[in-house]
């Protein structure tokens, strides 16, 4: 797969964004360049990628704007990079629709694990598959438990890999209440890789149970007509979350 995506890399700093580039380049990626989120909306007009590595801390719109602004429009797989590290600046990542954060400095090598990640969890455009045994349906959608594919009639609908583990946990046990501190159990608060563990244990609780929250949210926002009044996955008060199939 990495042999043909096309990565869009967006960063102000041209020392960082020409190692960037780079290096993806060498490891088989076709690599295009913008120095800010002008340059990359008009870069995004004309050319069609398969994700975008995004600098946060940019001059003008930062990296966080532009990804909301996107997610208005597009589908398009986001990896956010920043130097914050701080759990908040992780959460404000997921609500804007990042598919992963890496946290600056890092690795090249982590950079290219996440992007083929990210690469393996986006998927095309297919024909609807015949409702089987092991998929859940509810509405519009149907949900494949053994692959972990989510349709709404002829598309696949991309999930995150914090959304496809959520949606699974609630799909195996559709119909019946699954507690926070299950889901919490099964890392669906991390799933996107931006949960990090903090010196202060009650720090970490407290933020593991906010992103399954902001996971909860994103998730609704792709599968109810109206995210304020969920008519699929909705809140068992008390306990925590299950998925109402039809």
């Amino acid at each position: 797969m990495s042999a043909h995506a096309h990565i869009l890399v967006v960063d102000d700093d041209k020392r960082l964004r020409d190692l960037i580039a780079r290096y993806l380049g060498e490891q088989g990626f076709r690599v295009t360049v913008a120095i800010d989120a002008a340059d990359a909306r008009a870069k995004l007009k004309s050319i069609s990628f398969d994700l975008l590595v995004l600098d946060i801390m940019m001059p003008g719109e930062s990296g966080l704007d532009l990804t909301r602004a996107l997610r208005l429009e597009s589908s398009v797989p986001i990896l956010l990079l920043t130097a914050m590290g701080e759990v908040q600046d992780r959460i404000n990542g997921l609500e804007t629709g990042a598919d992963d954060y890496l946290g600056k400095p890092f690795e090249p090598k982590e950079l290219v694990l996440r992007i083929n990640a990210i690469l393996k969890r986006a998927q095309p455009r297919v024909a609807p598959p015949p409702v089987a045994a092991g998929t859940v349906k509810f509405g519009a959608f149907a949900f494949e438990l053994e692959r972990r594919r989510l349709y709404k009639g002829g598309d696949i609908v991309h999930l995150t890999e914090g959304e496809s583990e959520l949606l699974t946990t609630l799909a195996r046990r559709a119909g019946q209440p699954v507690s926070r501190d299950e889901l919490q159990t099964r890392g669906v608060g991390e799933g996107d890789e931006f949960g990090a563990e903090a010196p202060d244990g009650n720090v970490v609780e407290v933020g593991a149970s906010r992103l399954i929250d902001v996971q909860v949210t994103r998730l609704r926002r792709k599968i109810e007509d109206d995210p304020r009044f969920p008519r699929y996955l909705q809140t068992v008060r008390g306990i925590g979350y299950v998925l109402r199939p039809d």
